[in-house]
């Protein structure tokens, strides 16, 4: 699983990588900081099952802090993108083709509006930032249309003569984009769209079966960054208006920057995405400023800096994963006494014998049956996990 960081040039993108992961990567405010991707784990978090057996887990990925267990994911910046991109404007050639293998994206925008289109400072609360929204969905479907119109005709014509049917030869076609048949037969139908005459298809037709593969291969959420500028949250709550059907995640890139940081470096005990820190090294006075000024504008105000929640909600909203830990009725330890050392991340309604495939091969091929840990209960290879089950596989060995 891959997640996406994108957004245009200097809204704070590589700031929100950064403050995810902790990664090096460069940081200014000046368009295409970011030319080559970078590639880092961020973490989703969640409350660990060790409560529930009175342990304290060690993970062999990952870590846990106070019975919060942080699972590792990874993360992509890609170069900022201006409008234009899908005809290879700015880095637009070179940001789309990062995104090929990206299973959701976290657009980040700044909500407080003092970035124009082009990625340039302005004033504050002057620009609109649904623009931003607007157009990065544009170059998106844009860039989709473009890859499945690459001699259109020829692979229709090709597809009537040789019989085969439209919606299997698009999904090949297509397949580095995570675009399946199923999809590709559904959304036809849904459209309305002759399949058996795939070249009377108009341009709106295959722009729109273009947008609605966008939709379901790469579906995003909003990180509304620099939410602390004083006017930021009405333009917030006038996008989570204009736009429904996007999750729109109030945050902070720099905040959780300088919390993670000040954490890293033992002046502070910090869980990221929480509403609080301790302080326990000796701060400057303008450290102290800084940390007073993000617990006042972010921490009490929003309860958290948004980061952790943007990551949470795209793994676990926008992508509908679930958590499951592997554990044993009789024992929790792995033959080095870690304690739960792994988690997996499964797609919602995933089975046992999903889960036995995704642990090993092997053991998929030869399951015999699950068995719930905490309800110590035996089940079949069509159970339907639950996120956070903890779930031993009995197989033929």
């Amino acid at each position: 699983m891959i997640i996406g960081i994108v957004g245009k040039p200097s809204v704070g993108k590589s700031t929100f990588f950064k403050a995810a992961t902790l990664a090096d990567v460069d940081i200014a405010n000046y368009p295409f900081t970011t030319i080559k991707p970078n590639h880092a784990v961020g973490f989703v978090k969640i409350d660990c099952v060790d409560q529930h057996f009175n342990k304290q887990c060690n993970p062999r990925e990952g870590y846990c802090i106070n019975h919060k267990r942080f699972v590792p994911v990874d993360l992509v910046d890609v170069a900022g993108l201006v409008p234009g991109a899908h005809e290879g404007l700015g880095m637009g050639s070179q940001f789309l083709s990062d995104l090929n293998q990206a299973d959701a994206l976290i657009h980040v925008i700044d909500i407080s509006g003092s970035i124009n289109e082009k990625g340039e400072p302005v004033e504050k609360l002057s620009y609109d930032p649904a623009n931003d929204v607007r157009f990065l969905e544009e170059e998106l479907d844009y860039w989709y249309l473009g890859i499945m119109k690459k001699g259109w005709e020829k692979f229709a014509r090709t597809t009537i003569q040789e019989k085969k049917e439209i919606h299997k030869s698009l999904g090949k076609q297509l397949g580095g984009l995570g675009v399946n048949e199923n999809m590709v037969e559904d959304i036809i139908k849904k459209l309305n769209l002759d399949k058996e005459k795939p070249l009377s298809w108009t341009e709106e037709e295959l722009f729109q079966l273009a947008r609605e593969l966008r939709i379901r291969t790469k579906p995003m959420l909003i990180a509304a960054n620099k939410i602390d500028v004083p006017g930021a949250s009405d333009n917030l709550e006038r996008l989570r208006k204009e736009f429904p059907e996007y999750t729109f995640v109030p945050c902070s890139s720099e905040s959780e920057l300088a919390l993670k940081e000040a954490a890293k470096h033992g002046l502070i005990d910090y869980v990221p995405g929480e509403n609080n820190y301790t302080v326990k090294g000796d701060l400057s006075e303008a450290q102290t400023k800084a940390l007073e000024f993000i617990k006042t504008n972010m921490l009490d105000k929003f309860n958290t800096t948004g980061v952790q929640d943007t990551l949470n909600a795209a793994i676990f909203d926008v992508l509908k994963y679930i958590a499951i830990f592997p554990g044993g009725m009789t024992k929790l330890e792995d033959q080095h006494g870690n304690v739960l050392p792994d988690c997996f991340l499964l797609k919602e309604k995933s089975t046992a014998l999903d889960f036995a495939f995704k642990i090993h091969t092997d053991l998929g091929k030869r399951f015999i049956c699950a068995k719930d840990v905490k309800t110590r209960m035996t089940v079949g290879k069509d159970h339907v996990l639950k996120h956070r089950d903890v779930v031993e596989i009995v197989s033929d060995k």
